[in-house]
């Protein structure tokens, strides 16, 4: 059902970079082809091994793409901030979904079929480079998590976090920032967590309260990062 009106996609989809080159006529279709749906926090947006039949775009809000282990434990592979596009593998490949996608607070997505999007392609090939363009990305940015997992410890993980993170010197602590979320998506667990967070506070690195994470000696804490 589409309670929304298509016209704030139609204007987004025109500064798509994939979308570059193709007339208004097709960017049209594809806005009103499309479905508006607004996710509580916390809600799935999609499960991983569902059938994948759309492209997902993220007008507000931030969400989580994560796998979880049969053990239980769970690994973030990305966050989804608002203006990305995500479930390029889903709606081109024709595979299920490889991950889940939660909301971490209020968002609203639009959801592009792939019928839709696969005349756009046929038309416009050069749409499908760029898509596969930002898919390449992707994969680079997973490579990049593998290769942290398995080479950096959860301490110099923690660190490089805060470091990519930081504005002026703090990370905001947001609703969903708790212990939990951190250790997922540093591939740990909260009590180690805890316990990496401690030494950092004891050691004059960083400042945690329930406002936010600030950073007092950048340096050091560069050092961590690297393993030091």
């Amino acid at each position: 059902m589409k309670d929304k009106s298509f016209s704030p996609l139609f204007k987004r989809l025109q500064n798509f970079d994939f979308l570059r080159g193709v007339d208004a006529a097709a960017l049209t279709r594809l806005a009103e082809s499309a479905t508006w749906k607004v996710f509580a926090p916390d809600a799935v947006v999609f499960w991983e091994g569902d059938a994948g039949a759309s492209l997902y775009y993220l007008q507000y809000g931030l969400l989580k793409a994560m796998r979880s282990a049969p053990d239980g434990r769970e690994q973030a592979l990305r966050f989804i901030e608002a203006g990305e596009i995500f479930n390029e593998v889903g709606a081109l490949t024709k595979r299920t979904n490889p991950a889940t996608a939660i909301a971490l607070e209020e968002s609203g997505v639009w959801l592009i079929p792939r019928r839709a999007l696969e005349e756009v392609i046929q038309a416009y090939p050069q749409a499908a480079m760029q898509i596969i363009e930002n898919m390449a990305d992707k994969i680079v940015g997973l490579v990049t998590l593998a290769s942290d997992l398995s080479l950096k410890t959860v301490e110099a993980r923690y660190a490089q976090l805060l470091l990519e993170q930081a504005k002026d010197g703090a990370i905001e602590r947001r609703r969903w920032m708790n212990q939990t979320e951190l250790a997922a998506r540093l591939g740990t667990v909260p009590d180690v967590l805890s316990r990496i967070i401690r030494e950092l506070t004891k050691a004059g690195l960083i400042k945690v309260d329930k406002q936010q994470i600030r950073i007092l000696d950048r340096g050091k804490l560069e050092k961590r990062a690297q393993g030091g």
